[in-house]
């Protein structure tokens, strides 16, 4: 997460160009040591875990929280890692879709989902179990970690109004 991107339109449905928010700031040129901090502590947060089920808890937080950056930061390294296109984008859908995701990553997505909005109010005790029943304690706390680093990125990213690498 380290380009801020550069501002562009795409179009409406009319066909004029829509224009897209300029960049606010960069995290990183102007809170250098939180940047390094936040990118260390991603870095770190699920260590252990299998890598296309922690893009996919990337993904599905991201699109939760509406971070167009993120979304496609993550649909690319993804993408990059070997995950299917379908799984991707079958991804905001995947609780009327199970059958693409294995037992684990239905937990981690229910999981992802129970964190992500918590406006809703605790994390349910039965997501808890679920995922409880699908991970390890090692692995759960590292769940929780990848789940509670993208949502933070998810922040920076949308209150910075960073654009997506992917912007036409």
């Amino acid at each position: 997460m380290t380009d801020t991107g550069t501002p562009s339109s795409g179009t409406t449905s009319s066909g004029t160009p829509s224009p897209v928010h300029p960049a606010r700031l960069s995290l990183a040129d102007r809170a250098p040591d939180v940047y390094r901090a936040m990118a260390t502590f991603s870095a770190l947060a699920g260590a252990g875990l299998e890598r296309p089920l922690v893009e996919l808890v990337k993904i599905r937080a991201s699109q939760i929280n509406h971070c167009a950056f993120c979304v496609d930061m993550h649909s690319r390294e993804a993408l990059a890692a070997g995950e299917s296109t379908a799984r991707i984008i079958q991804l905001s859908a995947w609780a009327e879709s199970r059958h693409f995701y294995t037992e684990r990553e239905l937990a981690a997505l229910e999981l992802t989902e129970a964190v992500t909005v918590l406006t809703d109010g605790f994390v349910p005790d039965e997501v808890w179990a679920v995922a409880a029943a699908a991970f390890d304690e090692t692995e759960l706390a590292q769940l929780v970690a990848a789940i509670t680093a993208i949502n933070a990125w998810n922040r920076f990213a949308v209150t910075t109004r960073m654009v997506p690498a992917g912007t036409p």
